[in-house]
């Protein structure tokens, strides 16, 4: 394997690749035998919402699922927690392993981005909105790393959580405007019992930020109800929740299109948050139904 470190063998069939040629020649015998590929491309520090993305890949009929385990660094501000972000490696082998994972990626950054790597995606004008105004650069370092997990794995079906609505659609855009084949899903956010989505970064909150981040999805729940009102009242429900909780320092609060395009005056809409509890920075959305037209929108 010219060097490479060579797969590692793990109980119940599990094996650990990270060199992308030796996984890539598995996933390719598993095509050319009849298979079906799925990936489930994650930063790692699995959590319950991660568990759900398996069982989704893992139920496709006559499929092997890869998830990927991979801290990707040009997805991180220069300000940002790449340091600080949570591993787990173990742990998370452990997850995969449970849930019947067969194969797991887990490249180093001199194998992702080797001396010389100079090629970035551009995620287009979307990608300096919304999430992509506060992190400059972020989604073009998340779509480069999910077109080379697509080029290393070439999965039939990839498998990604709604939580991250605005990677979500890019991700989309992305493999529509390149003709990348392979089906993307969008999977249900998965929360704890009092809403909060789940996320890496929540092992971040103090108990302080803990107990106010319930306010985020609180907020959406009430963007929901207002939809019988109109768009300006979807907005103004949900910011009114946010306020009310002063540990919360609200970013934005946006009702767009299901695309991420201008706000809708009727019609399906999606209702997009991102506030900071103390130092963690949390996002969330959900799915609005917009029944009334309305002018005068703010947010």
């Amino acid at each position: 394997m010219s060097g490479r470190a060579k797969p590692r063998y793990d109980k119940d069939g599990l094996t650990v690749h990270s060199d992308p040629n030796s996984l890539r020649r598995v996933t390719k015998a598993l095509r050319g035998s009849g298979r079906r590929v799925t990936l489930v491309p994650t930063m790692g520090a699995l959590h319950e919402g991660h568990r759900e993305l398996m069982r989704r890949a893992r139920s496709i009929p006559g499929s092997t699922t890869v998830v990927s385990l991979f801290v990707n660094p040009r997805q991180f501000g220069p300000t940002e927690d790449f340091d600080r972000y949570p591993r787990a490696f173990d742990a998370d082998v452990e997850m995969c392993r449970e849930e019947g994972v067969e194969l797991v990626f887990a490249p180093d950054v001199d194998t992702m981005y080797p001396p010389g790597f100079a090629t970035s995606i551009d995620p287009g004008p979307l990608g300096g909105e919304l999430e992509g105004a506060v992190r400059p650069g972020h989604f073009a370092g998340m779509l480069t790393v999910v077109n080379k997990l697509f080029a290393i794995v070439a999965p039939d079906v990839a498998f990604f959580g709604e939580k991250d609505y605005q990677q979500l659609t890019l991700i989309r855009r992305m493999v529509r405007d390149l003709d990348i084949d392979v089906h993307i899903v969008g999977v249900p956010t998965v929360r704890e019992e009092d809403g909060l989505a789940r996320s890496s970064r929540n092992a971040y909150l103090d108990d302080v930020g803990r107990r106010a981040s319930i306010a985020i999805s609180a907020a959406l729940a009430a963007g929901q109800y207002a939809g019988e009102q109109g768009p300006a009242a979807v907005v103004a429900a949900a910011r009114g929740v946010l306020e009310a909780e002063a540990a919360l320092d609200v970013e934005y609060v946006e009702l767009r299109d299901p695309e991420l395009g201008p706000t809708p005056e009727i019609g399906p809409a999606r209702l997009l948050i991102a506030a900071r509890a103390g130092k963690t920075r949390l996002i969330d959305n959900a799915a609005v139904s917009v029944v009334r037209r309305e002018t005068g929108l703010s947010g």
